[in-house]
């Protein structure tokens, strides 16, 4: 099936149009009336905007190279009823795309490859305006160039993505940091994400750790974490207080890392994050703070967190549970729009070995890793 696009002053030249190239069997997909030329927003005119298709490219006679003589000899190899049921199902799928394309139509009326590519982003929860700019932007490289494969859609978007992420540097652990804590709401997993990153600490870069818990609202959390002390062979101490965790830091102060763990509460509980302002120490130049976010959480509700927890000088987001869903939005709208750092993406409860340090490569994959399926 070749699918084009035709624009022209009115619906019986685009259809002289159509037939000419097309043929008199291609049928009308879509057709809207589109204002172009102009300067300013003045003085456009009125065209016809036409998407046709044929089921079968009319055939034009031409010299054949060599080179495709002979993947027309593999071609002819092939069994006839083989080909006739490949294309019937290559058809069909491009059919059923374009009607769950005009089922959902934007706002910004978009071809319908370019509409079905917008309703991914949606659906994958990434931000309208942002899923607006990368669709914008791939219509700006393509000339709005209906017959596009997939494949070549797909390689396209992914650069876009990318783009999006190269300010980013997708950095651990800084060198010139001793004290690590991890903050977050309940549930998300910061203390077997806190372990993860030690015991990879421990092992990749032999480094002297100690862990710290201010998390003593729940008993099984301070158990979760002398577990692993115990497993890692590292100490670990419990602040009730301010002055419990200015002790514990001083007795750890040769070490090279101090993980703290912190307790995870409702977000939307302003003491809560107050409690964690004056319970730990923002401001000195050792400490790093990664806020842990869950991405089975809704898009909505990742940003809120964050706005929630952006007063404590969040520098960077560790990303759990990525094996429970697959909804990856909030990772390109945290890192491109929010523009803050990823530093790991968690994807399953083993330690340390569900541990992923990202890329831009790799979130673009992930973004797109469905596409085709849809």
């Amino acid at each position: 099936m070749k699918i084009k696009k035709y624009v022209a002053k009115s619906m019986p030249e685009a259809m002289n149009e159509i037939r000419k190239e097309l043929g008199a069997d291609a049928v009308i997909l879509n057709s809207k009336e589109i204002k172009t030329g102009g300067f300013l927003g003045l003085f456009q005119k009125k065209n016809i905007e036409v998407i046709a298709a044929i089921e079968h490219e009319p055939v034009v006679k031409k010299n054949i190279p060599l080179e495709k003589e002979k993947r027309k000899e593999i071609y002819d190899s092939i069994p006839k009823q083989q080909v006739e049921h490949e294309q019937v199902l290559n058809e069909i799928n491009q059919l059923k795309k374009l009607l769950a394309t005009q089922s959902f139509q934007s706002e910004h009326h978009y071809p319908p490859l370019f509409e079905n590519m917008y309703k991914y982003f949606i659906s994958q929860e990434i931000d309208e305006k942002l899923a607006k700019q990368l669709v914008d932007k791939l219509l700006e490289r393509t000339n709005s160039e209906a017959n596009l494969s997939e494949e070549q859609l797909t390689e396209m978007i992914g650069e876009e993505i990318e783009k999006n992420l190269e300010h980013l540097s997708f950095e651990g652990i800084a060198e010139d940091k001793q004290i690590i804590q991890f903050v977050g709401p309940t549930g998300v997993g910061k203390t077997t994400t806190l372990a993860k990153i030690a015991a990879s600490t421990m092992l990749e870069q032999n480094k002297k750790i100690a862990f710290i818990t201010t998390d003593t609202y729940r008993i099984a959390a301070i158990e979760q974490l002398k577990t692993y002390a115990r497993i890692l062979d590292v100490p670990v101490e419990v602040a009730y207080s301010i002055e419990d965790y200015k002790k514990a830091l001083n007795k750890f102060n040769s070490y090279d890392y101090i993980f703290v763990d912190t307790a995870g509460r409702n977000f939307r509980d302003e003491r809560y994050v107050n409690e964690l302002k004056n319970m730990i120490n923002y401001d000195n130049l050792k400490v790093e703070t990664y806020l842990v976010l869950a991405l089975t959480a809704k898009a909505q509700d990742i940003v809120d967190i964050y706005h929630q927890f952006k007063n404590l000088s969040i520098k960077k987001i560790v990303f759990t549970k990525m094996d429970e869903t697959l909804t990856y939005g909030s990772i390109l709208n945290m890192s491109a729009i929010k523009d803050i750092d990823i530093a790991y993406i968690t994807n399953g409860q083993d330690v340390p070995d569900d541990l992923l340090k990202p890329t831009k490569q790799m979130i673009s994959r992930l973004i797109l890793s469905r596409y085709r399926d849809v």
